[in-house]
């Protein structure tokens, strides 16, 4: 058994930056428990071709870590996990890093105030509080196919990608159109015999402006001072301005409608492939796509849309709802991930043994502030439910997360405890009026379903509201609405 007073999970920008933090604040009694032998987290899994950002590579990085020196608007996923490396190193946090564990189950002791915290090394961990970065992409979405199992050829998930597969002169059956599959299709699209995408439900796809950064412009972020910073903040203020749309005034959004549609018009050539390619709800509803490639890939003579739903999978191909047998040497799954289901996965026990993740199948994700849970004492997660977001960036949530953590952690101290938990009427309240809330919004209002709602069709994922609102909101602590406590651990070492 190894001690420790803080075990935090995963390395990727939380795990990372929380780490950072703890370390300028001081506190160094603390491991990071990684599953991979990297830093990294989502930017180090996901290797797709073509995988990039959609946010833009200034507002997609650490705010005490700018980097004057990203070569696009939006970078690739090579160029982001060199990022996060060098700030592993940057910063000294490697030596508190265990990698190739990973965690399997948490279980909290309330009389000794501990969290046990088991792992598939063999080797179990003892901390006061748990700090959770596994985010919420990490666990790959496969659906049920009948005769899945049956196909002869490779298939794996896009954040599983094979690279020991080669596509050149390949058929190739693609299922799903989400932001991982707008971006790979294009680029297989051009090595491939055959490409067969199949499409549940068309995407809102947006132009991207995905410019290189002119090297006279890097100089500059070197050599003037505060330039970096000034032009971070102005794409975070052009960012936020896109909530407004999507927070409940939905008159703004058939502007943003007629463009996407400009843009299908534009690229596709044939009527019925536009038709097939164009949405039927209110742009926002599922998350909005950005690619310049993805539309004109439809109109090459070897690759087709699907939009039957598909019946079953067999050993040389897909089979779709009108008994049309589609080949296929590879099949790849651009499905997504488990999001607001991710907590079925971990096996979370609470005070007097509550199962985390029964009582969410039960009763419906619900946190506060989307970080920590009535009957889960000193357990944070980091992008937790509600914190998400579909117009700015994360990066800038897990900061406000972070320190709000660090705060709490203080105020632990001043206080002289070593348990803390929100109460039920806090977190109900919270849940309360983020519903109330989400329920205006375009995610809510649209028209569509998507892997933001759950399965009573409540949106446990979007942060309803402006980023610096959830800024303001996680400044301070606010006592009344959680309960403070010493174990009798405490009181023995006193």
């Amino acid at each position: 058994m190894i001690t420790k007073d803080i075990v935090v999970i995963g390395t990727g920008f939380s795990g990372m930056g929380v780490a950072v933090k703890l370390l300028e604040a001081g506190r160094t009694d603390f491991v990071i428990l990684e599953k991979a032998s990297d830093v990294g987290g989502t930017w180090r899994d996901n290797t797709y071709p073509g995988c990039e950002c959609d946010v833009p590579s200034h507002m997609y990085s650490f705010s005490w870590r700018l980097n004057p020196d990203w070569s696009k608007n939006f970078s690739q996923q090579p160029e982001i996990w060199a990022y996060m490396r060098k700030v592993a190193d940057e910063k000294g946090i490697r030596p508190y890093i265990d990698f190739g564990v990973e965690v399997t189950g948490l279980e909290w002791d309330d009389e000794r105030a501990v969290w046990t915290i088991h792992t598939d090394s063999g080797e179990d961990y003892e901390a006061r509080m748990v700090l959770s970065g596994v985010g919420g992409l990490h666990i790959p979405n496969i659906p049920a196919v009948p005769g899945a199992e049956t196909f002869d050829g490779p298939r794996f998930h896009s954040a599983e990608w094979d690279h020991s597969v080669d596509l050149t002169g390949k058929k190739v059956a693609v299922i799903g159109t989400g932001a991982s599959a707008i971006q790979f299709i294009p680029i297989i699209a051009e090595d491939v015999e055959h490409l067969t995408v199949f499409q549940r439900t068309p995407p809102w796809v947006l132009g991207k402006k995905d410019n290189p950064i002119h090297p006279t412009r890097q100089k500059l972020f070197h050599r003037v001072p505060g330039l970096t910073r000034a032009y971070r903040n102005a794409v975070y203020w052009a960012l936020e301005s896109r909530a407004i749309a999507f927070n409940g005034h939905v008159n703004v959004l058939p502007i943003a409608e007629k463009l996407a549609k400009a843009n299908i018009a534009k690229a596709i050539d044939d009527p019925e492939m536009r038709r097939k390619l164009t949405p039927d709800y209110r742009l926002g509803c599922k998350r909005v796509l950005q690619s310049n490639t993805y539309y004109p890939a439809f109109n090459r003579s070897n690759v087709d849309l699907v939009t039957d739903h598909i019946k079953e999978i067999v050993p040389d191909g897909v089979i779709d709802a009108s008994g049309t047998k589609h080949e296929a040497d590879v099949i790849i799954y651009g499905t997504g991930f488990h999001v607001v289901d991710a907590f079925d996965f971990l096996d979370i026990k609470g005070r007097n043994g509550l199962d985390v993740g029964e009582h969410f199948r039960k009763n419906g994700v619900e946190t506060y502030m989307g970080m920590t849970i009535h009957g889960a004492p000193n357990l944070f997660l980091f992008l937790g439910p509600n914190t998400a977001l579909g117009h700015n960036s994360v990066v800038f949530m897990i900061e406000q997360q972070t320190k709000y953590v660090l705060t709490m952690l203080d105020e632990m101290d001043k206080r002289g405890v070593d348990v803390v938990e929100v109460t039920q009427e806090a977190q109900d309240d919270w849940n309360e009026e983020i519903q109330r809330l989400v329920s205006k919004g375009i995610w809510t209002q649209g028209g569509c379903t998507s892997w933001y709602l759950d399965a009573q069709g409540k949106n446990r994922t979007i942060w309803p509201k402006f980023t610096f609102q959830y800024w303001w909101e996680t400044r301070r602590v606010i006592a009344e609405h959680f309960s403070w406590r010493s174990s009798k651990k405490a009181k023995t070492a006193a």
